[in-house]
């Protein structure tokens, strides 16, 4: 790897159109990329080149896309790969997101967004270091418990951090952000439900949970996505579906934090005064899960920067939620939920600026 390279790429289909094009474009973007038509060679390359990413056909004559990606995860189980398809199919991303796939593009490939989701890819790296040093301590606390405590917790932590992990990741990173959003939501959340003397099941499952809000967003077109500005009424709609398509994928499970994942997915649209969605429903019939992640989104996405806003300081987002600016009114939200938030701002505050360390 050259030292002026962003990284090294290994590109693989069986088309030498596409991998002159595609090898040429990455060369003009900082990369160095690595020609492969055969599967078979693919993860000799990938060692023998030190390898930071590799971009997959799915389609190959040998061995698929998803069964190279699965030979690379036995030998670097943290190496993005991003696999190419020339079918906007969801089942079959959801499959290859599933078995650790970091992303899908779809052929004939948008260049810029190409080179969007190899961007982010890069950055993966540093989001993963900052999950491990969560989970290190999470796992000191899970110490300090009661045998009883423990098990459950190790059990949670077998059943879905992983899978936290990969599909939070992979949503977060399809939209603007890079995937520091996800790590507040879960902080911030975790904070209220400790100052709502929430139980501690509670406090340890939404601190992950709340993190997969946005999930479904798997699910939405990149057009929707990624568009640089507001969406029409018909996008709008169909953004929204992000909450239904979330549910779906996380439901079903007999764990409890993945119940609650799902729940979350689900609600954390829904406004106190009824009038929020995927179904309107209000009050306490929104569930305290949704409550809590919804006034964390809020915030969170006030600060940041988005395609249709700046990034607004802190005073500003608190007096938003506060004292509303139309768009957003404090009757939207639990009034319990927004109380502690009022007597906890600074805590918000500060978790939203110590994560800027992080930030690339």
């Amino acid at each position: 790897m050259i030292d002026e390279s962003k990284g090294v790429v290994l590109v693989v289909d069986d088309d030498p159109h596409v991998l002159t094009a595609v090898s040429m474009l990455l060369d003009t973007k900082g990369y160095t990329a690595i020609s492969c038509q055969d599967s078979r060679r693919a993860v000799r390359m990938m060692v023998e080149a030190g390898v930071d990413i590799v971009l997959s056909d799915i389609k190959m004559p040998n061995i698929t896309g998803i069964e190279l990606l699965k030979k690379i995860h036995e030998i670097s189980p943290e190496i993005p790969v991003i696999l190419m398809t020339a079918y906007a199919d969801l089942d079959v991303a959801l499959d290859a997101i599933r078995q650790g796939a970091f992303d899908m593009v779809i052929k004939p490939y948008n260049s810029d967004y190409l080179i969007f989701t190899i961007d982010k890819a890069i950055r993966y790296e540093t989001v993963i270091k900052m999950e491990r040093h969560y989970k290190q301590i999470l796992e000191e606390t899970v110490n300090k418990r009661t045998a009883e405590l423990a098990d459950a917790l190790n059990s949670l932590k077998e059943s879905s951090i992983e899978t936290i992990k990969r599909l939070t990741l992979v949503a977060e990173f399809r939209d603007t952000d890079t995937g520091i959003h996800i790590l507040r939501i879960g902080n911030y959340a975790k904070m209220l439900a400790e100052v709502m003397q929430m139980s501690p099941d509670f406090v340890e499952a939404i601190s992950f949970t709340s993190m997969m809000h946005d999930i479904g967003k798997i699910g939405i077109p990149d057009s929707i996505l990624l568009k640089k500005g507001p969406l029409d009424q018909d996008e709008a709609e169909i953004m929204k579906t992000h909450t239904t398509i979330g549910h779906r994928m996380l439901s079903g499970s007999s764990h409890y934090n993945l119940q609650m994942a799902a729940s979350i997915a689900l609600n954390h649209h829904e406004r106190w005064d009824g009038y929020g969605y995927p179904h309107g429903i209000k009050g306490e019939d929104i569930p305290i899960e949704g409550r809590i992640t919804m006034i964390c989104d809020v915030y969170d996405s006030l600060r940041s920067e988005r395609p249709y806003k700046p990034a607004f300081e802190h005073e500003k987002a608190v007096r938003i939620i506060t004292e509303g600016d139309g768009r957003t009114m404090p009757f939207h939200f639990c009034p319990q939920v927004l109380k502690v938030f009022k007597e906890n701002v600074s805590v918000f505050e500060e978790i939203f600026n110590t994560s800027m360390d992080y930030q690339i």
